[in-house]
């Protein structure tokens, strides 16, 4: 039994220094683990940083090409407008047409026909809007004739098939 005792307690005190052993490794393993962890953690976030890095310079790219678009159609867009404010100068004159206005005022007859054309336009939509099934409005003196004479030349307008006096936008939708 002595013997036996013996053999145990040897056992025993193996068996507690080989666990004493484990738990060292254990924690090594541990900390290592840890530090491979940080590791991976860092290095996505320098693969992310280089993604964005390499996706910037193409982006900044598209933005100026886009940019360089945008400013081809605004000379485009400026000549569009110019050619039309000279088309409008010539057959559309204004109502009190002068030889002596200066250029200046001129180019602001084109806005001034514009904004006419569109407060027409507003004022027709409106109409169609508020009240669908009468959607007429009554043209009167306020209202340049060449104006009025231009939607209905074009389509864009109707008159009313009773009253000449009355025109509504045309139906697009139909």
């Amino acid at each position: 039994l002595q013997k036996v005792k013996n053999d145990l307690e040897m056992v025993l005190s193996t068996v507690w220094s080989k666990n004493k052993q484990l738990e060292e490794e254990l924690k090594r393993e541990q900390q290592w683990y840890e530090e491979q962890k940080q590791m991976l953690e860092t290095l996505t976030k320098m693969e992310e940083e280089a993604n964005t890095e390499v996706e910037h310079p193409s982006t900044k790219r598209e933005l100026n090409e886009l940019k360089n678009k945008v400013l081809i159609l605004t000379t485009y867009k400026e000549e569009l407008l110019n050619a039309l404010g000279e088309f409008l100068d010539e057959h559309f004159p204004p109502p009190e047409e002068s030889e002596n206005i200066p250029k200046k005022i001129k180019s602001s007859c084109f806005v001034n026909f514009l904004y006419l054309i569109l407060l027409i336009f507003q004022m027709l939509i409106n109409t169609l809007m508020t009240t669908p099934h009468e959607p007429y409005i009554t043209i009167n003196e306020s209202f340049w004739p060449p104006y009025i004479e231009l939607l209905l030349r074009y389509g864009m307008a109707l008159r009313h098939p009773e009253d000449p006096n009355r025109m509504r936008l045309q139906a697009y939708h139909k």
